[in-house]
């Protein structure tokens, strides 16, 4: 059985069973059957049908964004933006994946040639909890429009998010096999790589995650797109807008609890500009309100689950001890659920586990740089590469520093986020390949070349 817990309270949701193997079979021959049958639908009978669900997203915006902080903990007013970004990414794919998909006239030798985006059929979706909807629909609206299918392995802790949205798009007129959700192990999913009827697959989620599913994919030859952590770096410079960098930090940090793999973690900033940045991020990260989150004033809910509470405190209580220096937080919250204080550690160093590590929950890391180079030396001082955080008045200056630093993403004064139209993915130990815009709906694609005598 999975079993659902609600992590503001500690008391179980639902059981739901897992999957036998008749059903995972069935699962697999009504996806094989679908890719054929929605690799000939046109791009009208595609866009239409990603529209249908984006509106269907919309009308029950309220009750999907309440499973989510149900199964997960973020906040209500989170919750709610999540379901308004994946009706925006489907009407987005909707509309534009005709153009991005048509077919490119490459003169050669030929009478005449070109290159066709034809759909590779069943695609795996691993995804993780963190943005239960978000990350489900980022991988399948381009997969979708480009004429493939989805096989959903959802994290557990989120199952009944991922029931929710194969719902959606059974209601919405999908056709069998379109979208399918497999309810088991993280163990099976070997089995379920090695398939013949999967054609590529797709992971969100940790290190190691993306290290089993590669081997696999590589071990029978198929595609994948991996999309794993991150230790994004917020460089503030010198010049920078002190009071605009300290409040897009908080939120930059500490939104969706502090569970995302693009949340700024280490804040690195510039010696003439430490003391004003750290004393204001600190004091606006306290002031956030901690509690039930689905209070619609509540700003930061609980971990998700308790073991991820307690990886967070053994990371900023090892800093600590390493010699850092605890600004304000740092401990777990006397109350039912999964709760931790905001946290700010100041002092941090290569070498201490908030500096080294991927701190996935509300805990910041504040590191002093000596000047430009040694912020950009601290910077690209991690094995992760996802996104990046530049701070400073003199634009010109940011974009050649953006050549420089080692990420997927570079936001200069702004807070990494992904957006339909722009690609996104990292290097290193963040993974490879790209999700969303042109660059993300030809990941899953057979790019055939047609020639013609």
């Amino acid at each position: 059985m999975i079993e659902t817990i609600n992590p503001a309270t500690g008391e179980v949701i639902e059981r739901i069973a897992l999957m036998e193997a008749p059903q995972i079979e069935m699962k697999l021959a009504e996806a094989a059957r679908g890719a054929l049958r929605w690799a000939h639908e046109d791009f009208s009978g595609r866009g239409s049908l990603l529209r249908a669900v984006a509106a269907r997203f919309r009308l029950e915006r309220d009750a999907l964004a309440t499973t989510a902080v149900r199964e997960m903990g973020k906040p209500l007013a989170q919750a709610r933006a999540e379901i308004e970004k994946c009706a925006w990414a489907l009407e987005y794919f909707a509309e534009h994946g005709e153009a991005l998909l048509s077919s490119q006239a490459t003169p050669s030798s030929a009478a005449r040639s070109y290159v066709a985006f034809r759909p590779l059929g069943v695609l795996l979706a691993i995804m993780p909890w963190n943005f239960p909807y978000w990350q489900v629909i980022r991988a399948a609206a381009p997969a979708l429009m480009a004429g493939n299918v989805i096989l959903l392995k959802h994290a557990t802790n989120t199952t009944r998010c991922a029931l929710e949205i194969e719902r959606v798009f059974n209601e919405t007129g999908a056709a069998e096999g379109l979208f399918e959700t497999l309810l088991i192990p993280g163990k099976e999913m070997g089995k379920i790589v090695a398939d013949a009827r999967v054609a590529a697959v797709t992971l969100t989620g940790s290190e190691d995650a993306g290290v089993s599913v590669a081997r696999a994919a590589g071990e029978n030859l198929k595609k994948c797109v991996l999309e794993l952590g991150g230790s994004d770096a917020f460089v503030v410079l010198s010049d920078a807008d002190i009071e605009g960098a300290a409040k897009t930090a908080v939120t930059a940090r500490f939104q969706n609890n502090g569970e995302s793999c693009i949340a700024a973690k280490r804040f690195i900033v510039e010696d003439s500009a430490y003391d004003d940045f750290l004393s204001r991020f600190a004091e606006l990260a306290a002031a956030q309100i901690v509690g039930n989150p689905m209070e619609e004033r509540v700003q930061l809910g609980p971990c998700a689950r308790d073991d991820l509470r307690k990886a967070v405190d053994e990371q900023v209580s090892g800093t600590i001890e390493r010699g850092a220096r605890l600004v304000t937080g740092g401990r777990s919250i006397d109350r039912a659920g999964f709760f931790y204080e905001p946290t700010v550690v100041a002092g941090v160093l290569p070498g201490m586990r908030m500096f080294d590590e991927e701190v996935f929950g509300p805990a910041a890391a504040v590191v002093r740089a000596n000047d430009l180079e040694h912020a950009l030396q601290l910077a690209n001082e991690s094995r992760f590469g996802l996104g990046a955080n530049l701070w400073t008045r003199d634009i010109a200056l940011a974009e050649e520093l953006a050549g420089r630093i080692e990420a997927g993403n570079v936001f200069i004064n702004g807070m990494v986020a992904s957006d339909p139209r722009l690609p996104f993915g990292g290097v290193k130990k963040s993974g490879y390949g790209r999700e969303l815009s042109s660059f993300g709906i030809h990941e899953f694609v057979n790019i055939q070349t047609v020639w013609i005598g």
